[in-house]
């Protein structure tokens, strides 16, 4: 009994730090977009692309990591 109690408690802290994780990530994800220009502002630098691009990927990878 006392072990299928510690395994449930595991669980719990383990979902627990899964979703800090996905909310830590959410918020860093968000900070990054406020420091990088807009796509608008971009005037062809091959540098602002690349940047804007690995951005989108980070994303795009992000969201689609379970919670």
């Amino acid at each position: 009994m006392a072990n299928n109690l510690n395994q449930h408690h595991s669980a719990i802290v383990r979902e627990d730090i899964s979703e800090y994780v996905a909310h830590l990530q959410l918020h860093m994800t968000l900070q990054a977009r406020n420091l990088v220009p807009t796509l608008t502002q971009t005037t062809g630098d091959s540098r602002e692309q690349l940047l804007h691009q690995t951005q989108a990927y980070f994303e795009k990878q992000v969201s689609r990591q379970p919670l």
